[in-house]
């Protein structure tokens, strides 16, 4: 299973420079990296980055990820992933683009 993080720019530029990163400023403040499912990717990008076009949606894979990450309830008691230790940047599954359209985030195809 993914789970998917969402970056912006120079997060993710800082994050492939120094081969890893302890998270956004969010994670840093909260003690952990937030991560999203798939079916909660969208809901994520409109409440946390809903003005933000030069976004970069990033995938990993949850198994991969060990024993650091959990899950957790969150937003409407929600599972969310969390992770409780740095993230490197050879766990990255895959990384793409996520525009802003009119009406929202354009995702990639099948992520959603």
């Amino acid at each position: 299973m993914l789970v998917f993080k969402i970056l912006r720019r120079p997060e993710w530029d800082a994050f492939r420079a120094a081969g890893e990163t302890a998270g956004a400023p969010v994670d840093l403040a909260d003690g952990f990296i937030h991560f999203s499912t798939a079916a909660q990717l969208a809901e994520t990008a409109a409440k946390h980055f809903a003005t933000e076009s030069d976004l970069v949606l990033v995938a990993f894979d949850a198994g991969a990820l060990g024993p650091a990450l959990k899950w957790e309830p969150s937003r409407g008691g929600a599972l969310f992933p969390h992770l409780y230790r740095r993230l490197v940047l050879a766990e990255v599954v895959w990384d793409k683009s996520l525009p802003l359209g009119a009406t929202g985030h354009i995702f990639p195809e099948g992520v959603l």
